[in-house]
Order: structure tokens, then sequence, then C-alpha cells
């Protein structure tokens, strides 16, 4: 199969948590275990830094593999959903994994993949670690694709874990209460591992602590203990906690000996993310007069941080392109989206896309008034039509709207 063939076979001959929602989520970690047996546990020839946490996991993965690459050090960076190409998400100092690769893992494991039942998701943090194995890195970032306990990454020992903040998002398979959520995320804590909190709060701060206890896990709260926070070229509100918690785990891992990070690296790192990583999606700008802006914030905690900031942005007429999944809880988003910007309904190119239609009539209970359209593309272009050089437009309410973007 050659590469196209390759992932669309990924993609629709398994369960794939991107497409499909709950029904590709697994409850135990049986298969990733067998597989990595399979491959020669290559997680074993890694050293990492795993990232969990409700939002900013991504933001915090690319931030930190960049502050690594410009220390010198060749850095894998494992995280998910893409946006355009599944290779995204395998990258080494911001280069991806080679189609050739993608292909002749799976053609080599094809068979062993079926008479598994391995999942789209297992099958790709298998292809990772091997991959990181093979090209000997110094290091890895592993992001956490779903929860953290159950989480098919969750077989690596890491040199630090991070849990960037805890919010109510994919109740049905961790939980609905913030202690829940958070009794999920820290399954990642390890027996004697460092932990980095990012943001807590009284419900989930006690969760972590317990878990901490029990595996005698040093445990540092990065938004008491980073004073100092360096300037960096995500410029998202909500990038003020994570790179307060790159900056606390950055210090852990210099202080294990074993990686030297001066400031100048961790500034510079901090500075250079997008050109380091190729990282794309969060508060990203797509034009001036008028202003447009993307990012892939997603739930409530997200949205709420990304609705503030377009408040102190400058306009005359806001304009606002949305589109969501069906899983949404939408009387917990919609209600923070300002009343008085002009809509545009539509629905990502994907079966989990919620229909355009359902959308307005829930945007209507909460006076949020606006026109359908039967893509993200003619939405966004219809909003560009419509605004004048001083108004201000936003895309946004799901990852998969991001990704239908001209986005280069």
């Amino acid at each position: 199969m050659n590469y196209q063939e390759t992932t669309n076979w990924m993609f629709n001959q398994l369960p794939m948590y991107q497409l499909q929602g709950a029904s590709a989520y697994k409850e135990d970690l049986t298969n990733i275990k067998l597989l990595a047996a399979h491959l020669g546990n290559p997680q074993d020839q890694l050293k990492c830094i795993h990232v969990a946490g409700t939002n900013g996991k991504g933001s915090t993965s690319h931030m930190l593999a960049s502050v690594l690459q410009e220390a010198g050090y060749k850095v894998g960076l494992y995280t998910s959903p893409h946006l355009k190409d599944f290779r995204e998400r395998i990258k080494i100092n911001g280069q991806e994994i080679s189609e050739d690769f993608v292909c002749q893992f799976v053609a080599k494991h094809k068979n062993f993949f079926e008479a598994n039942d391995m999942s789209f998701f297992e099958m790709s943090v298998g292809l990772a670690f091997d991959y990181f194995a093979s090209e000997k890195t110094d290091i890895a970032i592993i992001e956490v694709g779903l929860g953290g306990r159950l989480d098919a990454t969750n077989i690596i020992t890491p040199l630090a874990s991070v849990i960037t903040n805890i919010d109510l998002d994919h109740t049905q398979f961790l939980g609905n209460t913030p202690a829940a959520i958070a009794g999920e995320k820290a399954g990642i804590i390890k027996p004697n591992v460092p932990v980095v909190i990012g943001e807590y709060t009284f419900e989930t701060q006690p969760v972590f602590l317990a878990k901490a206890k029990e595996n005698e896990a040093p445990i540092y709260f990065a938004s008491d203990l980073i004073t100092e926070v360096f300037p960096s070229d995500l410029i998202g509100d909500y990038q003020f906690h994570n790179k307060k918690t790159v900056q606390q785990t950055i210090q852990i891992l210099d202080s294990q000996n074993e990686f030297k990070i001066s400031d100048e690296n961790l500034k510079n790192g901090l500075l250079q993310v997008v050109k380091n990583t190729g990282l794309q999606g969060r508060w990203q700008q797509l034009g001036e007069n008028p202003k447009i802006i993307c990012d892939t914030a997603h739930n409530q905690h997200g949205l709420a941080v990304v609705m503030k900031q377009i408040q102190k942005e400058s306009f005359e007429n806001l304009h606002i392109v949305l589109g969501v999944v069906n899983d949404k809880d939408l009387d917990s988003i919609l209600p923070l989206f300002p009343k008085n910007a002009q809509y545009y309904f539509c629905s990502p190119n994907s079966s989990r896309g919620l229909k355009t239609e359902i959308l307005n009539e829930a945007a209507k209970k909460h006076h949020l008034i606006g026109e359908n359209y039967d893509s993200v593309e003619h939405a966004y272009v219809a909003a560009r039509k419509n605004a004048s050089k001083n108004d201000f437009i936003y895309v946004g309410g799901s990852t998969f709207v991001v990704a239908e973007l001209p986005l280069a």
C-alpha cells in the first residue's frame, strides 16, 4: 500500500477516536502491552516526558520539545490529534516521520494488528515508540491521547510526568466531576518520578497530592512556584499557565543532571515554538484587515479564556465561524460566546460533526444569531466577504473546524 492507502486503512479499518468517538475508547492497557512486546518494547529504550491534562497538553508538549531542541538535543514529539496529515503526530526536531516509515511499519505488522484487533491509537503509539527508538532520540515528549490511567501511552516510565489542568471534558469516559477526572489524569504518576501540576483547584489538588504520596513521587505545583514567566511566540492568554508548567518541568529536568538546559535555551525555545515544532491552530493569525484568528479550543475551560481574549481586541464588528462535534455539551459552551457577533454556523467534515441546523437551534436559545453554511470553507469565505477591514473574525469550536482552514 502507498502512504494514502496505508493511512486510509488505519483510519477506516479500526476504531479511531478522532473519527468515531466513544466506540474507539479502550478500557485497559492489554492491547498496547501486547503490541509493545511484539515490537520488542521500544518504549523501554526511550527517555521521555509524559504530558496529560484537559487543555494545554499539546501546547505544553510543543514548548518542551522546542526548548530541548534549542539545548541541542534530538527530540521526539508524539501528539494528537493531527490537523491535516497523520504524520504531524510523530516528529523529531520538528520534522514529520517519513511516509516510507509509516508504510513499512504498517506493512510489516498488519497481520498482527488485525489478529489482535489493534485500535488506530494503539497502532499510532506503537509506531511512535518504534520510530523514536530506531532513530535514537535523546528524549521524547509523549502527549496523552485521552485521560491518562488507561491511555495507550501510559506504558512508559518518564523522567517527569506533567498534568496541565483539569476540566469537565470526555465525561463519558473519565467521570463527571473534577476530582474523578483528576484521578484518571493522575494515573500517569509513577513511583519516584517527579510530577508537575500546571493548574489545580481545591477539588483536584488533594487527588494529586494523594497519588503522588502513594507513589513517593515529588510533586511541584507550577502555578505557585514559578514567579517570572518568559514570553513565547504562542500568544494565546491560556499559554500563561502552560509556560509556567514548561519552566517548572525544565527546571526539574535540568536538576537531574542528565540534560543541560540554560536559561537562554529556555527563553529561545519558548520564542521559537512554531518554527521549531510546526505547531498550528493555537490563537493563530490567518490574516489582518480584518484580523482573523483561529483556535482549537473546544471545551468550557479552553473557550472561556479564548472568548475573554477576543473581548480585549479592538474591532468594529465581530464575525464568528463556529462548528462543533456531536458529543459537546452545548449548554456549557454556548453561554461563553458573545451575543453581539454575527455567526456563521457550519459542521466539520467528520462523522462526528454536529449538524449545522442543530447547532443553530441551540445557539438561538442563547441569543446567538447567524446563518447556516454547508461547509467550514463556505462559512469562512462568507465571513471574510462580509467583514470590513476594521472587523475581527474568529474561527473555532473544534479542532476539526480549524483543520479545514488554509493554515499555511
